[in-house]
């Protein structure tokens, strides 16, 4: 009896990793104009700053109360077709050659390439379809009767434990046959878990040593595994 060989599932952070920078602030200066975020984040600053220093809920809890001042009622068709314009153009910008490289090269060889972000997957989705992606995990946004959008998280921001464990119901929902082997790349503490998580994890940080993920081999140069 022949051994199954095990399939690949190669899991990419989007800001930071796939991208230059974070997304979620320029997402919101598209869909709202940047009037309107700074007016929106300004009561918020002390909360959005300990967020971005501490992570953990607090920067969970200051995204959240972000949103809803800036997307509670709005259309969701209407925020959906913005959205996918902003992805699109994001992604021609701001990707990394570097590590776009790598995901074609999982690509090449058969593997399912995953997107697994802390940002919303009303975009997180179209950097995934854009890429020709397996799967495309993100943050989601709770929706009322009506279509619009309530300003919450549907669900948990997708960052740090719940990174791994949308990735890992992911995969089970695939039903593989036996368990898959999992290549992770990421830039920050967000992706600690993701990385812990992984056979093979990958810092993909510009800060290399510096950075929080220094403990994690870096991408390999010449995109042999």
């Amino acid at each position: 009896m022949s051994e199954t060989t095990p399939p690949v599932v190669a899991a990419f952070d989007l800001d930071g990793s796939l991208t230059e920078g974070g997304s979620v602030w320029r997402w919101l200066r598209f869909l709202a104009g940047s009037g309107a975020v700074f007016r929106a984040a300004l009561p918020l600053s002390v909360p959005l700053i300990v967020g971005a220093v501490r992570s953990g809920q607090w920067a969970d809890h200051a995204k959240e109360r972000l949103f809803g001042r800036l997307l509670r009622d709005r259309d969701l068709e209407e925020v959906r077709d913005e959205s996918r314009t902003f992805a699109i153009r994001h992604l021609e910008v701001r990707g990394r050659a570097k590590v776009l490289e790598r995901l074609r090269w999982h690509q090449a060889h058969g593997h399912d390439v995953v997107v697994v972000s802390a940002s919303p997957q009303i975009y997180v989705d179209v950097i995934g379809e854009t890429l020709g992606a397996t799967g495309a995990i993100g943050t989601r946004l709770a929706v009322d009767p009506l279509g619009h959008l309530s300003g919450s998280y549907l669900g948990r921001n997708c960052r740090g434990t719940e990174k791994m464990r949308r990735l890992s119901e992911w995969i089970e929902q695939r039903d593989y046959v036996v368990a898959p082997e999992i290549y992770a790349y990421g830039n920050s503490r967000g992706d600690r878990r993701l990385l812990k998580g992984a056979d093979h994890p990958y810092d993909v940080g510009k800060l290399g040593r510096l950075g929080t993920l220094r403990k994690y081999p870096r991408l390999p140069a010449d995109n042999d595994a």
